[in-house]
């Protein structure tokens, strides 16, 4: 078995299952939010607040439209806090304890496999490589507002194994974190000559 990757900032996670899929590959403080039942408990928000604000946190939701939604949430109850999201692929598939599919079909946190959920925090920096691209970067390669943009950034995303719902400003975020400007020209030439 490997080693638990050490974490030290807090992880949210949507549910318990999650939860305990991650206690098997990283040692950290794992907060399961209870997917929307975060918005009326006000206990765990403060909690979360603080922790949040004292060690930072990364936010792992699923990578359908839910777990876009209460990602994007929790950012903002964070806001003030360093908080860092982390993007499982969208693969599609059913978990082993559930009886049907997810209503957007994709396979969550629990479901992912664990050694795709390692390369995440293994790969996890916290600090960008160089923020160096910019929204006029993307757009200079056709991934916003050009024509055929959307079908360029969905390639992008897929190829990324970043959920296909993700923000022209967070996929800014995740270039930064992954790509030199330079590094980042290299890839999208050879990817979408």
């Amino acid at each position: 078995m490997s080693e638990k990757i050490p974490i030290s900032q807090i992880v949210i996670v949507e549910g318990k299952y999650d939860k305990i899929m991650l206690e098997n590959i990283i040692d950290a403080t794992i907060l399961a939010c209870d997917g929307f039942g975060i918005y009326k408990n006000r206990e765990k928000k403060a909690a979360l607040r603080k922790m949040a604000g004292e060690r930072g946190a990364i936010i792992l939701t699923d990578a359908d439209t839910a777990g876009s939604r209460l990602r994007s949430y929790l950012q903002t109850i964070l806001q003030g806090a360093e908080v860092y999201a982390l993007y499982i692929p969208a693969v599609m598939g059913k978990e082993k304890r559930k009886e049907a599919f997810s209503k957007e079909g994709y396979l969550g946190v629990e479901g992912t496999d664990p050694a795709v959920l390692r390369k995440l925090f293994e790969e996890f920096r916290a600090e960008p490589v160089e923020a160096g691209i910019f929204a006029h970067d993307l757009f200079s390669w056709g991934l916003t507002g050009t024509p055929g943009s959307t079908e360029k950034k969905a390639l992008l995303l897929k190829e990324l194994n970043l959920p296909p719902h993700l923000s022209s400003k967070a996929l800014l975020k995740e270039l930064n974190r992954r790509f030199t400007p330079e590094a980042f020209a290299a890839y999208m030439e050879e990817k979408f000559k």
